[in-house]
C-alpha cells in the first residue's frame, strides 16, 4: 500500500509566527505531529511519505504516487482541507480522514472514503483489519478514550527536521478542568492519561537521534495535569536525561496558572530545561471567570501570579478573551493593564468563540446566539457567539486593546519592563534556539535582517533603534532575547495590521 499523508496549510495568525520565521529561514514552526504518530501505527510494510504543506507544495505527481491518502486538520485548516479534498477526487485517490476537524464536523465535508475519528490508538486498528479484509466501513468513531503506553515514536523519518523551528512530544492527553469554551474535554476527556516515563525518553532520543538540537514543545493542553507522576517520576528523569545530552532541548508547554502555587513542581522544570509556558489567564474580570467556569484563575492576584512564574526564569505567554456575557466596556482597558502589568510579550488576545463540542457551543445554540461555526482563529476579528454588548462594541474594543499592546511604543515599553527584571535561573545552553538569536550563522543572520527589515524598511524602525540601543546598554547579556522579542513585534504587528 502507498500511503500519502497530508497536513493542509494553515493562514497566516498569530501563532503561526510566519513573518518572524523569515528571519531564520524556517518554513513552520511546528511539525504534523497528529500525522507523524499515526504513519507509526500504519504497517511497517506500507510506503509512507508525508506532505506537510506549510513546509512544500501538495504536487500531481504524490497523489498520482499514492492508492490511498491520510489527511488530519484543525479547525482553522478547513478551507485547506476542502481544497485537498477536492485534488483528490480530481484524481481518483481514495481518502482517510481523522484528526480533531473531521472528530466534530466530519458531516461537512464530501470525498471522504472512509472517517477514522476520536483518537486514532482505538479507530485505526479496526479500520485497519476491515481494510485488510475488504470490508471498510465509512465511518470509524468511539466514545473511549485510550490509554498512551501503547502509543508508538512517531515516525520523524518522514520530514526534514530542518525546515522547522521547534520539534514536538506529546506527553498527555486531557484536562482535569472544564471550561465553557473549551473543547478538549470533548475531545480527550477530564482524566489525564500519560504516557510511561520511559516512554517519553524514547521519544527525546529518537528526536536526538534524528539530530535535532534546540525547542522541544509539550504539547499537552495542560502538562501539569497529573503533578504527583510530573514530580516523582518524569521531570527528575528528564533532568537526568537533558544532563546525559549536554542539555540538547529547551523545553516549552502548556499549563493553568496554578502552576504558580507550587515551587516545587516549578523549580523541577527549570532545572528540566523548560524555558516557556503558555497560559491561559482569559480575563482580569471575575465575573467572566465565574460564566466560563474558569475556577482556578478565580480569586487571584494574576499579575502576581504571572511575575511569580517568571522569577523562575520561565517565560509566560497568555491567552486572552474579550466578549463575555458578563464583560462591561470597561474590560477592553483592564485587559491591556493587565497584559501590560504582567508583562507578557505573547499576548494572544481574542474574540470569544464556542468551537463545536464545547459546552458554550451547546449553551448558544439554545439561546439562539451562535452566528456561525468557529474559524478557529481567535485573533481574526470574528466571533461565532451574538455577544450580549453588540458586535460593533466588542469590534470597536478589541481594536483598542491590540493598539494598546502590540503598537510600538505600548509594545517596546512592555519588553523593556519585562528584560529589566529578567533573571534566567536556568542557564541557556542551547545554541539554535528561536527564542535566543545566538551567533551560530543563520541567527546571525537573522539579526542582520532586522537591522533591514526592522531598522530600515518598518514604520516602527525609530523604535526599533531606541531599543536597540537600550538593550545593549542595560542588558547587554540579553542582547539576543532583546532582538527575538523585536522580531516577534513585527510578526505581531503584521497579524494584527488591520487593528493598528
Amino acid at each position: 500500500m502507498k500511503t500519502l499523508l497530508i497536513y493542509p496549510q494553515s493562514p497566516d495568525t498569530f501563532w503561526s509566527f510566519k513573518h518572524a520565521l523569515r528571519f531564520i529561514a524556517k518554513r513552520a514552526l511546528h511539525p504534523p505531529l497528529g500525522l507523524l504518530t499515526v504513519a507509526a501505527m500504519l504497517p511497517e510494510a506500507w510506503e509512507k511519505k508525508l506532505i506537510d504543506e506549510n513546509v512544500e507544495s501538495l504536487l500531481d505527481k504524490h497523489l498520482e504516487w499514492a492508492d490511498y491518502v491520510f489527511i488530519s486538520a484543525m479547525d482553522i485548516q478547513r478551507q485547506a482541507v476542502r481544497r485537498v479534498l477536492a485534488r483528490c477526487r480530481e484524481k481518483g485517490v481514495k481518502v482517510v480522514a481523522g484528526g480533531p476537524l473531521f472528530t466534530t464536523c466530519h458531516h461537512e465535508f464530501s470525498g471522504v472514503d472512509h472517517f477514522v475519528l476520536g483518537e486514532a490508538e482505538i479507530t485505526l486498528p479496526r479500520f485497519l483489519r476491515d481494510l485488510e479484509a475488504g470490508q471498510a466501513k465509512a465511518i470509524y468513531d468511539t466514545d473511549q478514550f485510550p490509554d498512551l503506553t501503547a502509543t508508538p515514536t512517531p515516525l520523524w523519518s518522514l520530514i526534514k527536521l530542518r525546515r522547522y523551528a521547534s520539534m514536538s512530544v506529546q506527553y498527555s492527553r486531557g484536562c482535569p478542568y472544564h471550561c465553557e469554551f473549551c473543547d478538549i474535554t470533548a475531545l480527550f476527556g477530564r482524566k489525564v492519561r500519560t504516557k510511561g516515563t520511559a516512554q517519553i525518553l524514547a521519544e527525546f532520543g529518537a528526536i536526538h537521534a534524528a539530530g535535532w538540537r534546540g525547542p522541544l514543545f509539550i504539547v499537552d493542553d495542560n502538562f501539569i495535569g497529573n503533578r504527583a507522576k510530573l514530580k516523582r517520576e518524569v521531570l527528575p528523569a528528564i533532568i537526568a536525561w537533558m544532563r546525559r545530552h549536554n542539555h540538547p532541548f529547551s523545553l516549552s508547554t502548556e499549563v493553568s496558572i496554578d502552576l504558580s502555587d507550587d515551587d516545587e513542581l516549578m523549580s523541577l522544570m527549570v532545572r528540566a530545561g523548560f524555558e516557556g509556558v503558555f497560559v491561559g489567564i482569559e480575563t482580569p474580570s471575575e465575573e467572566s471567570l465565574a460564566e466560563c467556569s474558569k475556577l482556578q484563575n478565580r480569586n487571584r492576584n494574576l499579575v502576581a501570579c504571572v511575575k511569580k512564574i517568571q522569577g523562575f526564569g520561565m517565560e509566560v505567554r497568555g491567552g486572552f478573551i474579550v466578549g463575555f456575557d458578563h464583560d462591561s466596556p470597561a474590560v477592553f482597558d483592564k485587559q491591556i493593564e493587565l497584559i501590560q502589568n504582567s508583562r507578557i510579550i505573547t499576548a494572544m488576545v481574542g474574540l470569544l468563540n464556542a468551537p463545536r463540542g464545547s459546552r458554550l457551543y451547546q449553551r448558544v445554540v439554545r439561546e439562539g446566539r451562535l452566528l456561525s461555526e468557529a474559524s478557529g482563529d481567535n485573533t481574526d476579528l470574528s466571533t461565532n457567539v451574538q455577544p450580549k454588548m453588540g458586535l460593533e462594541a466588542l469590534s470597536q474594543g478589541y481594536r483598542r486593546i491590540i493598539r494598546g499592546i502590540y503598537s510600538p511604543t505600548p509594545y517596546y515599553a512592555r519588553v523593556r519592563a519585562y528584560l529589566r527584571d529578567y533573571d534566567p535561573k536556568a542557564k541557556i545552553r542551547c545554541g539554535f534556539k528561536l527564542e535566543y538569536l545566538r551567533l551560530h550563522s543563520g541567527y546571525a543572520w537573522a539579526f542582520f535582517k532586522s537591522l533591514l527589515v526592522l531598522g530600515v524598511k518598518d514604520r516602527a524602525r525609530l523604535h526599533y533603534w531606541k531599543f536597540l540601543v537600550w538593550s545593549l546598554v542595560r542588558r547587554p547579556r540579553l542582547f539576543p532575547l532583546a532582538m527575538t522579542f523585536a522580531i516577534y513585534g513585527y510578526h505581531f504587528r503584521k497579524v494584527f495590521h488591520a487593528c493598528l
